[in-house]
């Protein structure tokens, strides 16, 4: 099988998109495989799940990683464009795009920190065998692609209104435990009239104890202080001392010290951990595939 790593796709992909123009990554697909030769047979192999070609999956790992690097962008659903960011890189005409190079890029370092995962894609021997043993292949190849769904969870509820947000904190906080269903246990307020209020929890089925919710769908703002006070104050208005602050983006330094000195009780969910509770706790998501690691029973083999 001839089918390019992703590495190597990188450079081909960057090129590709270099027209500034916008591309459906699925004419990316067929435009690489062209330009590699693949062969009918290369173009129809698949992973051993069997649920996807190795030319489509490599593409679109180079493109994810180009993303995470700032090299490329997805403005939209399917669509990959590059940035002035990935323009510059070209004009400086690299011999090749991989993961050492893109280590240059801060937003790629803070998506791939860990110096497992440097070891697991960029050291290898001459006989190209990696220095990790295959279950921290495994454990490493579940992080990224966790932390991929968690990343386009983010973008997808970036670009949701308002209200299907609110709905979206509520249905989260039902699957955590707290009350008992959505028609007796949470409800979402009507936008412009909640006095900084989106969302009422009742934390027992007799609403003895109420929790109240702010939601927060921001693109890149930074939630600050103000925003903070105005929910403490509201939680006060409502003689309630328990609240949860969900935002998409994250909170300013002064903010997190704010929540430690006052007398309420406020949970910050700022959004990479809102996509990891919603991994956790299926909103949003579905089972795609499932995988076993088992070992020997030393039990089943002793003598006693």
């Amino acid at each position: 099988m001839s089918i390019p790593d992703y590495q190597t796709l990188m450079l081909p992909l960057l090129e590709a998109v270099s027209d500034g123009h916008r591309h459906q990554i699925s004419n990316l697909y067929t435009l690489l495989s062209d330009r590699f030769g693949l062969t009918e047979e290369d173009r129809n192999a698949r992973l051993p799940s069997g649920r996807e070609t190795y030319i489509k999956n490599r593409v679109s790992w180079a493109r994810t990683y180009l993303k995470k690097a700032g090299l490329v962008s997805s403005p939209a659903k399917g669509i990959v464009q590059i940035t002035t960011v990935g323009q510059e890189l070209l004009a400086r005409k690299p011999d090749r795009v991989n993961n050492v190079l893109l280590r240059e890029y801060p937003s790629f370092v803070k998506f791939r920190p860990r110096e497992s995962d440097r070891m697991q894609e960029e050291t290898a021997q001459d006989d190209g065998i990696t220095q990790v043993t295959p279950l921290e292949s495994f454990e490493s190849s579940y992080k990224s692609l966790r932390d991929e769904l968690a990343s386009e969870l983010l973008d997808t509820i970036k670009q949701s209104n308002p209200y299907f947000f609110e709905r979206l904190v509520i249905d989260l906080m039902l699957a955590m435990g707290y009350g008992g269903s959505r028609h007796d246990a949470g409800e979402a307020t009507q936008m412009g009239g909640d006095g900084g209020i989106d969302g009422v929890i009742r934390e027992d089925p007799l609403g003895l104890n109420t929790i109240f919710l702010q939601a927060k769908r921001y693109t890149s703002e930074i939630v600050g202080v103000r925003s903070l006070r105005d929910f403490a104050g509201a939680l006060q208005g409502m003689r309630s001392k328990k609240g949860v602050f969900i935002t998409t983006s994250a909170y300013s330094s002064d903010a997190e010290k704010y929540v430690d000195r006052i007398d309420s009780t406020i949970i910050l969910i700022d959004g990479q951990k809102l996509s990891q509770l919603m991994i956790d706790h299926n909103i949003g998501v579905s089972l795609k595939d499932s995988f076993e690691i088992k070992q020997i029973d030393t039990d089943y083999f002793s003598d006693d």
